[in-house]
């Protein structure tokens, strides 16, 4: 079927149609003499059937869509680059309208199929052991930007492998609370029924530590799981690799989880990476386990993927299972997540540092 081409227009000084509410949407249509209804089916078209241009729109007539296209953008988010892993992950880079590269991981499993996704060009919390934190932030993520990596990765899941979409993670490039009111715009969206109608409790969202971000979260009443990345349980090493330690101590986090748990009654989940010989010792075990007494919580220990500064590596199974084992044995829900992509650019922020260099 041959798409419909809307002819060559004057060009307004255009706005950003997602950016509008439908109640903003149709007082515009009533100010350019449109029906009301109009918007609700331009807003369906934009959100739940996931359209990449006015043109495909083909229940509006042609001369308000040509309205729409002097008047608005619809800025969609293309796949740039994929790669596929030996055990199907397909991590991949976006391209956003402004040329700028964010990436994702559709990580697939027997029980569910997750969509990991960015919140931000580059970041600027500097972790020492993440590949992103090599990179500058540029900037946030719009709302529709982050939604747009989830259609994308969604489509990859059916075409790929016939399987729904079950979870989203942000998980991928920079701070999701540094972006707070686009997040959280995005994540209704998903869970709009007039969006993508995923269930809010399949949709985590993880932080390096903004303690009051996180309190925000629990007033807002965001229905979302929270995911911590703490990495070491206390001060001194956690100031080594994670830098935003220094304005956000355990102490304050803890502060902040403990409200976030008495405003929610949701547990949290601890994202702790084991790095060889630097966090990984019964030591560190002993201080993750009285941070996991805090409040009810599971912890997932991840296996690293290095990122090629020598720096870290992974820790071996000689000190994975005992350092799991501790905890397990005193009643903490663990839980390993063992590293994916292992033969592509796996740790997050390496395909599109790689993108960027050889577009440069």
């Amino acid at each position: 079927m041959s798409t419909l081409v809307i002819p060559d227009i004057e060009i307004l000084n255009r706005q950003d149609i997602r950016k509008l509410t439908l109640d903003q949407l149709k007082a515009w249509m009533v100010e350019q003499g449109e029906k009301p209804f109009r918007a609700k089916q331009v807003y369906e078209w934009i959100w739940k059937l996931t359209a990449t241009s006015f043109a495909e729109m083909n229940n509006i007539a042609l001369p308000l869509r040509e309205k729409l296209e002097r008047h608005f953008t619809l800025n969609t988010v293309e796949v740039n680059t994929s790669q596929l892993s030996e055990d199907y992950t397909i991590k991949s880079t976006f391209r956003l309208f402004d040329g700028n590269i964010v990436e994702g991981v559709l990580i697939p499993h027997p029980k569910r199929m997750t969509a990991c996704v960015s919140s931000q060009v580059g970041c600027s919390l500097t972790c020492s052991f993440c590949a992103t934190g090599k990179m500058d932030r540029i900037r946030n993520l719009n709302a529709d930007e982050i939604y747009d990596q989830v259609v994308r990765i969604k489509e990859q899941s059916e075409q790929n492998y016939n399987r729904a979409l079950t979870n989203i993670v942000y998980m991928g490039m920079g701070e999701p609370l540094l972006n707070y009111a686009n997040v959280m715009k995005s994540i209704e969206r998903i869970t709009a029924p007039d969006g993508l109608n995923m269930a809010a409790r399949r949709i985590t969202v993880s932080t390096a530590g903004i303690a009051k971000m996180i309190k925000k979260m629990a007033d807002d009443g965001i229905k979302a799981n929270l995911a911590l990345s703490l990495h070491a349980a206390n001060d001194t090493k956690r100031n080594e690799i994670m830098p935003i330690n220094e304005t956000n101590s355990l102490e304050a986090l803890k502060e902040a989880l403990v409200y976030y748990h008495q405003k929610t009654g949701r547990k949290v989940t601890y994202e702790y990476i084991l790095l060889s010989h630097f966090n990984d010792n019964l030591e560190d075990a002993k201080e993750l386990l009285q941070f996991s007494k805090l409040i009810p919580c599971k912890v997932n220990i991840i296996e690293y993927n290095p990122i090629g500064d020598g720096l870290f590596q992974k820790s071996g199974d000689d000190r994975l299972e005992p350092f799991m084992r501790y905890l397990a044995d005193r009643g903490v829900q663990v839980n390993v997540r063992r590293s994916r992509g292992k033969d592509i650019d796996a740790a997050c922020g390496q395909l599109a540092i790689k993108d960027q260099k050889e577009e440069a």
